[in-house]
């Protein structure tokens, strides 16, 4: 009567098999849904996505130069445009720097020990991100609805929601990158100042006469490409510099998160 015993090499090979990343890397709606919810029943988060957008939309939107022509529009959609971009991207970068409060109390270690690939769970992220970035958007459109004052077809309007949306992809991808640099609930005090100034900057909260130095210092921050996109449908203009401009942060922030993520993973 014999036995046999594995060897080894059998032993790590079969260690291997169970350690094997699922389809997808592990990405799955189930995932997605749990990642959605536990955003959502953070009072803060939802502070920023449902309440405070329709608020800056209220304090900047009232004023008597409101039916003033802008483009294919006026001014009060102008500006109900650019809320919506401002409210997506402090809403998308707030999801996605949640991943420092997830290392600070060791949730992002425990998932490296599964077989989730690490990119599954930042597309898990950034699209729970998006999700309450629409929230945001939503919430926006409905209050300049609400007010009404926006002036604009309902093809254009639908076009300026979408293109506020995709671009909040932008900050989705800055909050990680910050989440993964700044430790903690510091990265929320870092994005909150410096998501408003980059809104002065970028040509959202007061325009900037073009031309001048502010203007061509401006042109080189995140939010000016997006927010020139976001508002091309109303103003019909889509200069080339704002899609380069773009293109070229979201590959930054991109490409820092997924370094930072890099070095964050080697530690394990």
């Amino acid at each position: 009567m014999s036995s046999t015993v594995p060897t080894l090499d059998q032993s790590v090979g079969a260690s291997v098999d169970q350690r094997r990343v699922p389809r997808l890397g592990g990405f799955n709606t189930t995932l997605f849904g749990l990642e959605l919810r536990r955003m959502l029943r953070n009072k803060r988060t939802l502070f920023f996505t449902l309440l405070f957008p329709p608020a800056l939309l209220f304090a900047f939107g009232s004023g008597s130069d409101m039916n003033e022509s802008v483009g294919h529009g006026n001014v009060s959609a102008y500006i109900m445009v650019s809320m919506a971009l401002y409210g997506a991207a402090i809403t998308t970068a707030v999801a996605g720097s949640s991943v420092a409060l997830e290392r600070a109390v060791g949730w992002s270690r425990q998932l490296r020990l599964t077989p989730l690939h690490p990119m599954a769970y930042i597309a898990t992220k950034a699209l729970c991100a998006l999700a309450l970035g629409a929230l945001a958007v939503g919430a926006v459109n409905v209050a300049g609805i609400a007010q009404g004052n926006a002036d604009m077809s309902v093809a254009r309007w639908v076009a300026c929601a979408v293109l506020a949306l995709l671009c909040s992809s932008v900050f989705a991808a800055l909050g990680l990158f910050v989440g993964y640099v700044v430790p903690g609930e510091n990265a929320m005090q870092v994005l909150g100042p410096g998501l408003a100034v980059l809104a002065f900057l970028g040509n959202v909260f007061i325009p900037i006469s073009e031309g001048t130095v502010m203007w061509h210092v401006a042109s080189l921050t995140p939010m000016f490409g997006v927010a020139e996109i976001s508002r091309a449908p109303l103003t019909g203009e889509l200069p080339w510099y704002a899609v380069v401009n773009a293109l070229v942060w979201v590959s930054v922030f991109v490409a820092g998160a997924a370094w930072r993520m890099s070095k964050d993973t080697g530690r394990v």
